[in-house]
């Protein structure tokens, strides 16, 4: 599990969004919708995937 990474991709707008989620979003990497990053498959990024699975979209890289 090491080595996995997840590619997370911004499709919803964060306006409007409670601004904890906004601040997930944001220190993610992610600022522009259709913008990605790829981030270590662990239990931090898992949680923050979990706040804001309504505005991402989550591949395996």
């Amino acid at each position: 599990m090491a080595d996995k990474k997840l590619k997370i991709t911004l499709v919803k707008s964060t306006i409007g969004a409670v601004p904890k989620n906004k601040a997930i979003v944001e220190s993610m990497g992610l600022r522009k919708i259709g913008k990605s990053v790829v981030l270590p498959d662990n239990d931090a990024t898992r949680g923050q995937i979990r706040q804001v699975n309504h505005l991402i979209k989550v591949e395996e890289a």
